[in-house]
């Protein structure tokens, strides 16, 4: 009952009734006269309407349906309230002339109608004595008006005869039976003048064969089994019949009585029976039995002729579920009619045998009756069982009929003609008369029916031990009968082999029988059984009721059970005989046979090829299936069948007749349906074709298994591929068109849906080959007018409407078949889309781009999609899938299909993300959903989806829609469609309440209004929660793992071990167990276990199995959810990565963006640290914090260098930051147990917070410094501050179990891993983030002995590091952890204890000991050139030295700056590190090259040697040393110092931006300014390093003039080559030469003049910098592109983004002119200080020669002697005449006018502007100015 209102209810009761008193039934009488196929065709082929056979037959079937429904609305109208008078009479006008089809019976519209004329005489409402009886008696006019009645009953007399007599007589006999219903009724006295008219109605209905016409042209319509309710009413109106006119029936047998015995007296006569015997109860019986027996709908209505009460009295033995009844009196109609099924056997005359035989067989269809109709056979038979020969047995009884079987049996096995005669020739049948023949037919089909449909009457009559059936019917084949009866025989142990006890008992009887010889008896010259019928009979008479009968036989058998040793003992044992003769005898020649009822050959290849699907559906292959075995037979040994699975796979995978024949049988089978023409024998054909592309998929589904056991077996058999052999060439067509043929019966699947099922799955599965792909796509489109079918066929199979998705649970419950073919229809769909999804995945051209609608002859994105119709686009697979999944959003409810359809949504989506997806198909497809469909927003506006009963697949749909919606964002941002964009943002961000969007994305003028409202009115208007998190939400990150059952048979150990064997990959890459191996093992293992403790533990080890099978379930399913879990949390992920990287910065603000982080990151770490969340989940989640972070980090920090943010943070409160914080540290201690590939996300998230914190890089403008210190001091807390101090404190609370786990992720583990945990110490210890300000860490990992495994893992590393040199190394991670590590150990050098520790451990120590460092490679450019790498990604031999090299001499820089209290000891490891390795320090200190690399590694190592190589290191090297390693040590030393000493000459010998141009050709564009920048700093440094050196040695050897040493000679010769090539190039520069103070003047006027060069470059950028919104667009692009790789990147970004580069660019271009400008001022002093030590000593303290000699003429001399003197003193000799002396007066003169004249006041000016300038809160202040006033000073001595 429907639940429906009463409003509703009394709604549509107004609505139908004013439909009917408008004359509904006369205007439907009135189109079902006019409308017909033959007029409406002859129209429309006028108007050319009508196209291909298809075509047509779908018109007709139109017209059909049109004209069906008409009548079926009258048919219902009537079934639930009556016609009126007027209407009535019209029916009968129209009824009076129907006409019968061809065959007899009624077409659908006319039986509609006569059902609804016999329902508007239904009047058995008033036997069921409802609540509302009263009403409808009062709405029956049957009953209220007379003259309804009158009119009806003298429409009904009236002798003028229907063109149907039989139709008449139906309705005549309808008539009669109700009006004796009404005549039994208090309601109907007013009617008895009808009444009584009723027996006279009822003879004549009977006269006119009314039994005949229901029979016939009723219950032989094809339209009859379709509604169930015609069924309902035909059985109302036989068994009111029966029931409520018992005289009549009795008048119907008296009748039949005597026409039996005048037939038996004419017989007796011998002549013919009289012409007018009537045979109408012969009718009705015959009538009962066919109408009982097509039970379409499982009613088993003829329970109503069994009284339940009956049985049990005669049978106790015999029990049943019909038998657990209550015992209460039976309705009288029930005990009537059981009586007339009674009553009815009794002296059953000859004549009626037969049809009393079919009328039970008829009401024993069905479980109960069928037990019922036993147990009357049974009861029959009961007096007689003592005296067999009885001559009064009752003929219709179990006991009569065996008995008689028996007696046959006797007779015939007598006349058994011998082996030598014709054996299956026919002679006279003196045992079986022909009437004989018919009632043993009838009997067997009796028989058949109740074993068929009961088994407790078939193991009954199996076991009876006088009967035995089986026996008897066995021997019966044997004897010569005819074949029709052959076939009965056949057909009933058929119905007995259903019982798996019956069945092997049954083979063995076979085989022993030989109906089919099997064994070829000795000396026999003839062949015997069924073949010999088949080919000698059969095939003469052109009937094969036998072979089918033998086939269905087989089929039953080889269902119910298949013993493997049948014939064991006289043949080598097996099934081989039988599938021989099946497929060499019924198969292969059944199309060449000849038939005399053609439908019969269909019927043969439909039973034979059941059989070959049985065989190979429980075929699984084996390894023993491969190896050939041998028996023992008769003394010799002979090889063993194999199974028929084996057989039919190695058939079907070769070239066979069987597999030519099945591929033959598909090719005709399509062609015939094709036609669109009924033919005898469709429905067989089908059937047919079915079993034929079953046995296809099959093998398709196990040939891989087969091929590999068959390849790992070795066996000399050869197969083929099956989807190779599809590509053969057909015999009939000459075409490669199997394939073709199979994807054809597509276009029947509106007909035919199993069949498009099958094909469908052939195709996915042979769809993987990508070689096949393009062959198919050839063939699919070779002809037009097939091209068109098939996209046709795929088309209307995506496009069915009648397909359902139910859960399979749910189909074994409820077997209905129209619920069947929904999900036949469901999974043809399923298979279409994976061969979408797997064809897309292949190159092009492929069946999808064929099937979707994509171009094929011309490039792929070229395609220009429209809707069907448009530009003559045909319908496509694409627009079927768009379809599915828009229906329900052009109504505003969410897409239906989603919830209707789960996995079938799951797959549309994931074919369009391809499509989307593919660089070919996306611009084609994006556009045409984009414009056509606006099918994201349509979309993503439902989102998210909640199905709680398919949470998986809900989950995958959102999946796929999320990231198609990712592409989608990508591909507008791009292509600046920002409008689309924009609506996507807004609708996935977006926390405003609003209405549901349309479809359009507009919103209406009361929704707009209230958004205005809520924007003036914020604070009032709640905000809700955005679609984004929403889809979050919808991600349960909980998953319950099932817990293994206890087990106390199997060993769980052992069972795990098992289930992970049976595990297996599925298409999706899932993992899952194959639950039907698993059952296969467990029951394998449970039979063989032997012994009666085993027997009788049977059904407690079975229970077991089933625990462990349903844990495996629960596990699969458990997988799976996790799966989806994961793949919708990623695309999530990429949605929100896309959205926040992909689109325009200006369409989300920054606070916009801030807020939205914050919420993705609290949301996101609130469902992964809930206690039940999966550890699975938690890499996607670490990852998704990571890219979150990494946009907070960018986020914050550019709105930090935004001019209107003074500090701070606008957006995010501290509060906020720090519950950030604290989630990830609890996120990070989560995963502390393992996940060290997880923490590398979060040690990444957490280096990006921790940059939060850290202040932008200021300009340096020389302005900062001239606060004081006491402003600095009291100068309030900023942001950046305030946030470090908190993140300490937050970061301290964690204790040292945070320490505990980034410090054992740094020491061992993942590399990733490893790496980032040391940059989070780095990070952690860095001065500018200030967490590690008291040293906690710091102190942590020495006391932990942490600091301690890094520094000795240094000496691990080597190895490593060595085998990076070769020029194409291995993988390169050991480089970057050796980076990373060598960076935290920087960073703990900067602090003096963190050096000190550093020391203790023996850093220095560690490094002297690694090889690598004496491993630089050859730094020829010609040789390096063969040793780069092509793609530029992997550096080249000495880049990765560099990379080696350069950490630790910053390190060691970092030991000696740090290094207080025991700087001796450090300077002296470091000197040592220097000498261990002097090859390449040498190297690098003579090395020519001019690059940023080889001016880092100078600007390193000058600085190393300045602070290292000093004259009381060498004390501290010879406390332990002897006196000879003592001079090795001096000798060293020295070398270093002339080395460091010669650089000057060669880096202020010429202008470093000279020296430097070659090295800025060599380079990429994109790096020049970096390089140029990076080098000039890297010159600038040089310099100053050795300028600091040379001080370093004059203040170290005396800090008094008179007794300094002299470093540089009194000369002013300045380099020769200043303005001339380049030395350093051209001509190698000689060590062993002393400079002059010439040099040193000449740097002091070249620095000076790159300061104000400097100092003007870096106050016209901090200009700029102040205006750079102001600049010029050109100035502005210009100082972008050498940020930017791309130089055309640089138009495709925002103006505020090309502001903000530039003000990145000049922020650092500003800083390097402060680096600049900071060390010209040092050298300036520096070389100031040097000039005047040396002028004051030569021109003061040196007593000159006398001699005329000068310097000039004797230079040579000079330097050699002066350099051994010099370098001498630092050894501890003070004596300085050798050499020195050489210095003669005219020297010193001439040196005192060349300072003089270099020296100028030109100079001095500018040195004293600089000192203005640039010193006068940054240097000494006046230091310049006093050494200037004193060289000047002594310059004017006389």
């Amino acid at each position: 009952m429907l639940d429906l209102s009463e409003e509703l209810v009394s709604m549509a009761n107004h609505f139908t009734d004013d439909l009917m008193k408008q004359g509904l039934t006369q205007k439907i009488l009135s189109l079902l006269s006019d409308i017909s196929v033959a007029v409406e065709f002859e129209k429309l082929q006028k108007a050319r309407g009508l196209g291909n056979e298809k075509h047509r037959k779908e018109v007709s079937d139109l017209i059909k349906e049109c004209r069906l429904t008409l009548a079926e609305c009258l048919f219902s109208w009537t079934c639930q309230s009556s016609l009126s008078m007027d209407d009535i009479l019209s029916l009968f006008g129209y009824l009076e002339n129907v006409t019968t089809e061809g065959d007899g019976s009624l077409d659908s519209v006319n039986l509609a109608l006569v059902m609804a004329l016999l329902y508007n005489f239904d009047v058995s409402f008033l036997e069921q004595g409802s609540d509302d009886m009263e009403d409808l008696i009062h709405t029956m006019p049957l009953l209220t008006n007379k003259q309804y009645v009158a009119e009806i009953h003298n429409r009904l007399q009236d002798a003028n005869p229907w063109k149907l007599p039989g139709l008449q007589a139906v309705v005549r006999l309808t008539w009669a039976v109700t009006l004796r219903a009404l005549s039994q009724h208090p309601q109907g006295a007013a009617l008895v003048e009808f009444t009584e008219g009723d027996e006279a109605m009822a003879d004549i209905a009977i006269t006119q064969n009314a039994f005949l016409f229901i029979l016939e042209a009723i219950v032989g319509s094809e339209g009859f089994g379709q509604e169930e309710f015609y069924t309902r009413r035909i059985h109302s109106l036989l068994t009111d019949f029966l029931a409520l006119m018992p005289l009549k029936v009795k008048q119907l047998r008296n009748r039949a009585d005597e026409d039996a015995r005048l037939v038996y007296m004419s017989l007796q006569m011998g002549s013919e029976p009289p012409a007018t015997l009537q045979r109408h109860l012969e009718q009705l019986m015959i009538l009962i039995g066919e109408f009982y027996g097509k039970d379409h709908f499982n009613l088993e209505l003829a329970l109503e002729y069994w009284c339940p009460s009956e049985p049990i009295h005669h049978n106790s033995s015999i029990t049943g579920s019909f038998l657990g009844v209550a015992h209460q009196r039976p309705p009288h109609k029930q005990v009537v009619l059981s009586k007339f099924v009674r009553q009815m056997g009794d002296l059953l005359p000859s004549t009626l045998y037969i049809p009393y035989l079919k009328m039970l067989k008829g009401l024993a269809n069905g479980p109960q009756c069928a037990q019922y109709c036993s147990s009357l056979l049974k009861v029959n038979g009961t007096p007689h069982m003592e005296n067999i020969q009885s001559v009064g047995s009752s003929p219709v009884s179990w006991e009569h009929f065996f008995h008689s079987l028996m007696l046959y049996h006797e007779n015939l096995r007598r006349d058994l003609p011998s082996a030598d005669t014709s054996q299956y020739r026919h002679l006279s049948l003196r045992g079986i008369t022909q009437r004989e023949l018919d009632g043993l037919i009838a009997f067997l089909q009796l028989t058949s029916t109740i074993v068929k449909w009961s088994e407790n009457a078939r193991l009954t009559l199996c076991e009876h031990p006088q009967w035995t059936p089986i026996i008897v019917m066995l021997g019966l084949l044997q004897c010569s009968i005819p074949p029709i009866l052959k076939s009965e025989l056949l057909n009933c142990l058929a119905a007995f082999g259903k019982s798996p006890e019956i069945a092997s008992s049954l083979w063995q009887s076979l085989e022993y029988t030989q109906i089919l010889q099997t064994v070829q008896v000795p000396g026999q010259r003839q062949a015997t059984g069924i073949e010999v019928e088949l080919n000698e009979i059969e095939s003469r008479c052109e009937e094969y009721p036998l072979t089918r009968a033998f086939c269905h036989l087989i089929s039953t058998l080889v269902e119910s059970s298949f013993p493997t040793n049948l014939g064991a003992g006289l043949r080598p044992p097996g099934f081989e005989p039988y599938l021989q003769f099946l497929r060499d005898s019924v198969f292969l020649p059944f199309p060449n046979r000849a038939y005399r009822r053609a439908a019969e050959k269909w019927e043969v290849a439909e039973a034979v090829l059941e059989v070959f699907h049985k065989l190979l559906q429980g075929y699984e292959p084996q390894p023993s299936d491969f190896v050939e075995e041998f028996v023992e037979l008769q003394g010799e040994s002979v090889a063993a069948g194999k199974s028929p699975g084996y057989c039919l796979m190695f058939h079907l995978l070769n070239d066979s007749p069987m597999f030519s024949l099945c591929l033959t049988l598909l090719g005709e089978g399509v062609n015939h349906l094709d036609t669109y023409a009924p033919f005898p024998g469709k429905k067989h054909l089908e059937k047919a074709v079915l079993h034929c592309l079953s046995l296809l998929n099959m093998v398709l589904q196990k040939e891989t298994l087969f091929m590999n056991m068959l390849r790992e077996s070795q066996a000399s058999v050869i197969v083929t591929p099956l989807e190779q052999l599809l590509q053969g060439i057909s015999a009939q067509t000459r075409k490669a068109d199997h394939v073709v043929n199979i994807a054809r019966y597509l276009y029947h699947g509106n007909s035919n849906p199993e069949i498009a099922f099958e094909s469908a799955h052939i195709l996915r599965c042979i769809s993987r080959y990508p070689n096949i792909q393009t062959r198919l796509v050839g063939d699919f489109t070779r002809d037009q007018s097939v091209c068109e079918k098939l996209m046709t066929g795929f088309v209307e199979c995506l496009d069915n409407e009648d397909a359902e998705e139910y859960a399979q649970e749910i189909e074994d419950l409820e077997p209905d078949p129209e619920k069947k073919i929904a999900r036949t229809r469901h999974e043809t769909q399923i298979h279409i889309l994976n061969l979408l999804i797997t064809s897309l995945e292949l190159k092009p051209p492929n069946l999808a781009l064929y099937l979707l609608g994509y171009e094929l002859k011309k490039p792929v994105s070229t395609t220009n999609l429209q809707d069907p119709g448009v530009l003559g686009c045909p319908r496509s697979c694409l627009h079927a899938i768009l379809n599915l999944v828009e229906r329900g959003t052009e109504k505003r409810y969410s897409p239906l299909l989603v919830l209707e359809a789960p996995h079938l949504a799951e797959l549309c989506y994931q074919v369009i993300y391809q499509l989307c997806a593919c660089s070919e198909t996306s611009g084609p497809t994006m556009r045409y959903l984009r414009t056509s469909h606006d099918f994201l927003f349509s979309q993503l506006q439902y989102l998210p989806f909640l199905n709680p009963d398919n949470q998986i697949a809900a989950l995958n749909q959102m999946s796929w829609l999320m990231k198609t919606a990712a592409i989608e964002l990508r591909v507008t941002s791009l292509n600046r469609q920002r409008s689309h964009t924009q609506r996507l943002l807004t609708l996935l961000l977006d926390d405003q309440p609003h209405g549901a969007y349309s479809v359009d994305g507009e919103i209406s003028a009361e929704e707009e209004t209230q958004s205005i409202s809520g924007f003036l009115h914020f604070d009032s208007v709640p905000k809700v929660r955005r679609k984004i998190l929403r889809i979050l939400d919808a991600i349960d990150f909980s998953e319950e793992a099932p817990d293994l059952p206890q087990l106390d048979f199997f060993d769980q150990a052992q069972i795990e071990q098992v289930i992970s064997n049976c595990e297996h990959t599925n298409d999706q890459g899932q993992t899952a167990c194959n639950v039907k191996l698993l059952h296969r093992v467990l029951m394998a293992e449970i039979n063989a276990l032997q012994g009666m403790a085993a027997i009788g533990q049977r059904p407690l080890l079975l229970e077991e199995v089933n625990s462990i099978l349903h844990h495996v379930v629960e596990r699969n399913r458990m997988r799976h959810s996790l799966n989806a879990k994961r793949h919708a949390l990623q695309s999530w992920r990429n949605l929100v990565e896309t959205l926040l990287t992909a689109c325009p910065q200006d369409l989300i603000s920054t606070e916009a963006r801030q807020l939205l982080i914050r919420d993705l990151l609290l949301d996101l770490h609130d469902k992964v640290l809930s206690e039940d969340a999966a550890e699975e989940l938690m890499p996607v989640v670490a990852g998704a914090v990571f890219t979150l972070m990494a946009h907070l980090s960018h986020t914050m920090r550019s709105e930090q260098q935004q001019p209107n943010v003074t500090s701070g943070f606008s957006s995010l409160a501290n509060s906020a930051l720090h519950l950030i914080l604290r989630k990830l540290l609890d996120f990070i201690l989560r995963t502390g147990g393992g996940f060290q590939r997880l923490r590398a996300h979060l040690y990444g998230s957490l280096l990006y917070y921790l940059q939060i914190a850290q202040k932008p890089v200021e300009p340096e403008t020389l302005q900062t410094a001239e606060k004081s210190m006491w402003e600095r001091l009291t100068a309030p807390e900023d942001a950046f501050t305030k946030l470090q101090r908190e993140n300490l404190f937050i970061i301290e609370s964690y204790g040292t179990a945070l320490m505990e786990v980034i410090c054992r992720d740094a020491c061992d583990g993942h590399e990733i891993g490893r790496m980032l945990a040391l940059a989070v110490l780095d990070a952690v210890m860095d001065r500018h983030i200030s967490i590690d300000k008291e040293c906690q860490w710091l102190q942590y990992m020495a006391n932990s002995g942490y600091l301690k495994v890094l520094v000795q893992s240094l000496r691990q590393d080597d190895t490593m590091l060595q085998c990076l040199l070769v020029p194409h190394p291995p993988l390169l991670k050991a480089l970057y952890i050796y980076e990373s590590k060598m960076a935290l150990l920087t960073r703990v050098a900067k602090n003096t204890h963190g050096a000190a520790e550093l020391l203790r451990c023996g850093l220095i120590v560690q490094l002297i000991e690694c090889e690598v460092y004496d491993m630089r490679p050859d730094t020829d450019s010609n040789r390096m050139l063969g040793q780069r790498d092509p793609s530029g990604f992997i550096p080249s031999p000495l880049d990765r030295y560099r990379q080696i090299l350069l950490p630790a001499l910053r390190l060691c820089q970092v030991i000696l700056t740090s290094s207080t209290a025991q700087h001796q000891q450090a300077a002296a490891q470091v000197i040592q590190w220097l000498i261990v390795h002097s090859e390449a320090i040498h190297a690098i200190l003579r090395c020519q090259e001019v690059t940023a690399g080889s001016l880092r590694e100078l600007s390193l190592l000058t600085g190393i040697i300045s602070k290292t190589a000093l004259p009381g290191v060498v004390k501290e090297l010879g406390q332990d040393a002897s006196s000879a390693s003592l001079m090795d040590y001096e000798a060293h030393i020295s070398r270093f110092q002339r080395q460091c000493l010669s650089l000057l000459s060669r880096f202020a010998g010429s202008d470093p931006l000279q020296q430097m141009k070659l090295a800025e050709e060599n380079t990429l564009n994109v790096d020049a300014v970096d390089q140029r920048e990076e080098m000039e700093v890297a010159v600038q440094q040089i310099c100053a390093n050795v300028l600091e050196y040379s001080q370093s040695l004059l203040l170290q050897s005396s800090s008094e003039s008179q007794f300094s040493i002299c470093l540089f000679s009194p000369l002013m010769v300045e380099p020769a080559n200043r303005d001339g090539p380049r030395g350093d190039v051209a001509t190698p520069v000689s060590y062993s030469r002393v400079p002059s103070l010439g040099i040193i003047v000449h740097l002091l006027r070249q620095s000076a003049s790159q300061f104000f060069k400097y100092f003007e470059s870096h106050r016209q950028s901090v200009s700029k910098l102040h205006g750079v919104d102001h600049l010029p667009p050109e100035e502005v692009k210009e100082l972008c592109q050498a940020l930017m790789s791309v130089t055309s990147g640089v138009d495709k970004i925002s103006s505020s983004q090309r502001n903000a580069l530039a003000k990145r660019r000049l922020v650092k271009l500003i800083n390097n002119r402060a680096i600049l400008l900071s060390l010209c001022s040092y050298i300036i002093e520096t070389c100031l200080f040097i000039l005047w030590r040396h002028l004051e000593y030569y021109l003061i303290y040196f007593s000159p020669l006398e001699s005329q000699d000068s310097l000039l003429s004797a230079g040579q001399s000079f330097r050699a002697r002066h350099q051994d003197d010099s370098f001498a003193a630092f050894s501890g000799n003070v004596t300085r005449s050798f050499g020195v002396s050489r210095v003669s007066r005219q020297d010193l003169d001439q040196l005192r006018t060349d300072v003089a004249n270099n020296f100028g006041d030109s100079l001095q000016k500018k040195l004293l502007d600089v000192e203005g300038l640039y010193c006068r809160v940054r240097s000494q202040y006046t230091f310049i100015r006093a050494l200037v006033r004193r060289i000047r000073g002594l310059l004017r001595l006389i």
